[in-house]
């Protein structure tokens, strides 16, 4: 790693050693990345230590700094929030950012104003405003729009009232869109009530909504006020069938945010479940670009500080997939309004592996529309990449394993799966030739040589790497691979080995194996990758310990060299085929006479030549 500039190493001793945010810039003056520290000091000098030497994203940006900026500010927590801002505004090239975060629309309701409006905006401000959304499904949102309008005179003119009031109501007060509180035609307080209840129903809480509009109709039936009851039933009609297409999640019930996260490379996908008095009212997400060399936990905290925090109709429980580092950074910029959890089983679980599902889904679908992948991942890949902590998903992996009969014959065998599926025309087989059958088996040496070869070839032909490498085996199979793999450069590549016995995963840098549900489907896929393995391996074992048996045998006969073996073994098809052949069939083929058939048959034990020629003639 390069050491800083004298200018900037100067600049960086003096820095204070308190919370703040800092701003690497190029030659140009151009913001390269926007950060947070506890320390200023002491974080902002890392950059130029070995810490990040095995990030190239960081490594391009520390090649590219010439200068920084600090804000020095009160708290960590306030450095979360300011990094965020200054995030959005400057857009630097290495930070993790929220994709096309300025065009999703809010629905807003001005409840500062004392007789509020509601409207659609792309801005979101501090004004006291109730803000709904960011709306990512934009249809669903002017459906929302929509149903609401027909049922809530909430007026839509921008006079600044009371301040600005007109003579006479306007055109929707007669078409019966307004209820003209602007000429007093309809108080104040019924005014907000209705707000009240516009408010409610954007908070996905239409049960509450659908009574109160239940009742109002009733008391106008009662009163003999037909016309309006027939109004409010019509109205009580239209939030049923709005709330026909959501599914009802029976979890204890209550309000809840679940936040769903999908990772692959340099993108990511954040979603968002809102469940409101058990029902699942609204989905929407987020993809995040820039995530090379970022932990999920960083990620994960630039979607909620990013996203979620700018949004009011927040649930007092919010479920997100594991536990990060900045979590109390987080929850003190939530001010207390919700309670963070991360559950690993029951109901609650479930709905984070629901959420979590339509992260991948909507990830999928991403990648397939930027065609950076030609068919979707299946679920056990995202979980396989997700258990083994890797950056990038697992779309396509590699499995070794060796075969030997009694340290004669030993084999490689190599399976190719692509997004959790084998792809046959990929698998490979070779012969093992370092490993002498005098000195008996070398599963250790055997494995260093096959991996060796088959990297070798791959970089030779200049053809796609795999994602993961799995052998089969333990830690002596995993350290053999990984030196392998090393001599060519190719350390950085994901190394896992898959023991039989108690089928632990041992992992490249872990201490401790990895030991999954006997049910998780991660676990699945690298079994069905290490059978398919083995079954290659054996498979080419037994043909090469045939052909060798064959081929002992046809040596034993006299007068039959080389071209005379491959001739039988080609019209015959094995040594039992030689033996079944009869005189006349031997003696057909260019090189044999009935002499030397007879002599074949002879040798290999079979029935006298004579009888046998006898009885085919």
């Amino acid at each position: 790693m390069r050491d800083a500039p004298r200018a900037l190493a100067q600049k960086i001793t003096h820095l204070p050693e308190t919370p703040g945010v800092y701003l690497w810039k190029d030659a140009d003056g151009v913001i390269l990345y926007i950060g947070k520290a506890k320390r200023l000091r002491p974080r902002v000098r890392s950059y130029f230590g070995s810490d990040h030497v095995e990030y190239p994203k960081t490594r391009r940006l520390v090649e590219q700094i010439v200068d920084v900026d600090t804000i020095v500010v009160p708290d960590e927590a306030s450095a979360l929030l300011l990094e965020q801002n200054l995030i959005k505004e400057h857009r630097p090239k290495y930070n993790v950012m929220l994709r096309d975060d300025k065009t999703y629309p809010y629905i807003k309701v001005t409840t500062q104003e004392p007789y509020p409006r509601v409207f659609v905006t792309r801005r979101v401000q501090s004004d006291s405003a109730r803000y709904f959304g960011p709306y990512t499904d934009v249809t669903a949102m002017r459906r929302a729009l929509d149903v609401m309008k027909r049922i809530f005179t909430v007026r839509s003119c921008k006079y600044n009232m009371p301040t600005e009031m007109p003579e006479r109501a306007c055109l929707d007060y007669h078409i019966g869109r307004c209820k003209a509180p602007c000429v007093g035609l309809q108080s104040l307080s019924d005014y907000n009530a209705m707000v009240g209840e516009v408010v409610a129903f954007l908070d996905g809480r239409t049960d509450n909504v659908v009574r109160r509009v239940t009742e109002r109709m009733e008391q106008a039936a009662e009163a003999l006020d037909f016309e309006r009851a027939a109004e409010l039933r019509d109205a009580v009609l239209r939030l049923q069938r709005l709330e026909e297409p959501t599914v009802v999640m029976e979890v204890e019930g209550g309000d809840r945010d679940v936040v769903g996260y999908a990772r692959d490379g340099d993108d990511a996908a954040a979603t968002l479940l809102r469940i409101r008095g058990g029902k699942l009212v609204a989905r929407e997400h987020r993809f995040l670009e820039g995530v090379e060399g970022e932990s999920d936990g960083k990620v994960l905290l630039v979607y909620l500080v990013g996203s979620y925090l700018n949004t009011n109709a927040r649930a007092r429980e919010l479920l997100i997939p594991f536990d990060f580092e900045d979590r109390e950074l987080f929850e003190q910029a939530l001010s207390g309004e919700a309670k963070i959890l991360f559950p690993q089983r029951g109901p609650k679980r479930d709905l984070l592996d629901l959420a979590e599902q339509n992260a991948r889904h909507l990830l999928e679908e991403f990648k397939l529309a930027e065609q950076e992948t030609d068919e979707r991942a299946a679920d056990p890949v995202y979980e396989l990449g997700q258990q083994l902590g890797l950056e990038k998903l697992p779309r396509s992996l590699v499995c070794f394993d060796n075969s030997t009969a009694q340290g004669k014959d030993s084999v490689g065998s190599i399976v190719w799966f692509e997004n959790g599926r084998p792809r046959r025309a990929e698998y490979r087989t070779m012969r093992v030739k370092s490993v002498e059958e005098a000195a008996g088996p070398d599963d250790f040496q055997s494995m260093r040589e096959v991996v060796g070869r088959y990297f070798r070839r791959r970089l030779d032909e200049k053809k796609q790497l795999p994602d993961l490498v799995v052998v089969d085996g333990g830690k002596g199979q995993l350290s053999a691979a990984d030196e392998a793999l090393q001599a060519l450069g190719l350390g950085a590549l994901p190394l896992v080995s898959l023991a039989k016995r108690e089928e632990e995963i041992f992992v490249r840098g872990r201490a401790q194996p990895l030991r999954l549900s006997r049910r998780s489907p991660a676990l699945r896929l690298l079994q069905q990758a290490r059978d398919e393995a083995h079954r290659t391996a054996v498979g080419y074992n037994r043909k090469r310990r045939t052909m060798r048996t064959i081929t002992s045998e046809l040596l034993r006969i006299p007068g039959v060299g080389p071209k005379r073996r491959t001739l039988l073994l080609a019209n015959f098809g094995s040594l039992q085929g030689v033996r079944d052949a009869t005189v006349p069939q031997i003696a057909a083929l260019d090189g044999f006479s009935e002499t030397s058939a007879r002599a074949v048959l002879q040798a290999l034990g079979v029935m006298s030549a004579d009888v046998k020629s006898n009885a085919t003639s």
